[in-house]
């Protein structure tokens, strides 16, 4: 089985190492070499590799962060120089996982396991792994939203409400607006609950963004926004929304 690779870390040395010792094993291509995480998104959506030969600890975006993003199963070998994320990896069964430093016989010892699980035709869940394997980090500062092979960085101060829109989420900020593949509860539990409250079944809102809550001619309640957005508010929304605001 030819494996097609894609190469992902910051350190060009780093990428030199994992480049020469793959010079050394069969059937094997490098398809692109990636110093940080957007690279690695626009390479697996254009290119498709078979392989990530990944980076945890990158800036910008972290080696979980990418696999959230790329939007496919893909084979992953994590290499980083901190081994508190081994076991973590591991549990979620990573393929394989290379502590820096590592030789040529360890790398050849990772790519056979990945020829061996994709040989037996093992789907590897990319972003069940990414979401399992990320270290606990509290809760969100920043949504990532992928965009074909861009990739949007929200803060999450900076985003006035999100709202479920079947299988998505659409999130408005700064006077723009992103679809996110993902639910509204997933997104809810990563935001901060003493600033971000479910005011109704499809939407959540930022309580910055919050001017004043109103009545309409049917009793409904609706929040208005600074900008001028209204936006519904339930029953059980609005005793959500009256307990933070207490």
């Amino acid at each position: 089985m030819r494996l097609r690779i894609a190469i992902v870390d910051d350190e060009d040395l780093a990428r030199a190492v994992v480049r020469e010792y793959l010079a050394g094993i069969a059937d094997v291509e490098i398809v692109a070499e990636c110093a940080n995480g957007f690279e690695a998104v626009k390479a697996v959506s254009e290119l498709q590799p078979d392989l990530l030969i990944l980076d945890v600890q990158m800036p910008k975006l972290n080696g979980f962060e990418v696999l959230e993003l790329v939007g496919r199963d893909v084979a992953v070998v994590f290499v980083t120089a901190y081994d508190q994320y081994a076991i973590r990896a591991f549990e979620v069964h990573a393929v394989d996982y290379l502590l820096k430093p590592f030789g040529a016989d360890r790398l050849a010892a990772a790519i056979d396991r990945v020829r061996e699980r994709l040989g037996r035709g093992e789907v590897l869940p990319a972003t069940e792994l990414a979401a399992a394997g990320r270290p606990a980090q509290g809760h969100a500062r920043r949504i990532l939203v992928r965009d074909g092979p861009k990739v949007h960085v929200l803060p999450v101060e900076k985003i006035d409400y999100v709202q479920a829109q079947d299988d998505y989420v659409c999130l408005r900020c700064e006077g723009k607006e992103y679809l996110k593949e993902q639910t509204l509860a997933e997104l809810e539990a990563a935001l901060d609950p003493a600033k971000f409250v479910r005011i109704h079944r499809s939407y959540v809102l930022n309580l910055d963004r919050l001017a004043r809550v109103e009545t309409d001619q049917r009793e409904n309640r609706i929040a208005t926004l600074a900008d001028g957005r209204r936006l519904p508010i339930s029953r059980a929304g609005y005793g959500r929304l009256s307990a933070l605001l207490k």
